[in-house]
């Protein structure tokens, strides 16, 4: 069920990794993914990585998007950025990978909010005086 890569535009046989992340849309600018690489959120083949490291199709690659991570191996390595659908076939998102986004998913909606957890709303006007004058006070007694 693998989709011909010969139809995407701008194939080469080496890339840097920045390149490649902007032009797979995990990322919106290629500043934005070396930021995150030398922030060490992205490891190719499970080693740290530099924004000019060179990647092969066939390599695995570690992306920690806030709490996720999504591991993906590299099917195909494009200069171009490319409409969605031509972008993911660039790559292939492992098993466990998918398996890790599903409970993470499913841990999230079973999750309470938070925002119940407050029972009054944001102060009054009074309720505001009352703070700032309990602050001058207390202000002028630790002097």
């Amino acid at each position: 069920m693998k989709e011909d890569t010969r139809s995407l535009p701008g194939l080469a046989e080496r890339l840097r990794l920045d390149k490649w992340l902007w032009a797979a849309r995990f990322y919106k600018t290629r500043s934005l993914a070396a930021e995150d690489i030398d922030k060490g959120r992205i490891q190719v083949n499970g080693q740290v990585a530099k924004p000019s490291r060179e990647l092969k199709t066939g390599d695995r690659v570690d992306i920690r998007q806030g709490a996720l991570t999504r591991t993906v191996v590299i099917r195909a390595l494009s200069t171009v950025r490319g409409p969605a659908p031509q972008a993911q076939q660039l790559y292939e998102e492992t098993a466990e990978s998918i398996a890790r986004k599903a409970l993470f998913t499913e841990q999230r909606k079973l999750a309470g909010e938070p925002a119940e957890s407050i029972e009054q709303g944001r102060p009054t006007k009074r309720d505001r005086r009352q703070l700032a004058d309990w602050q001058r006070w207390s202000a002028s007694i630790d002097e």
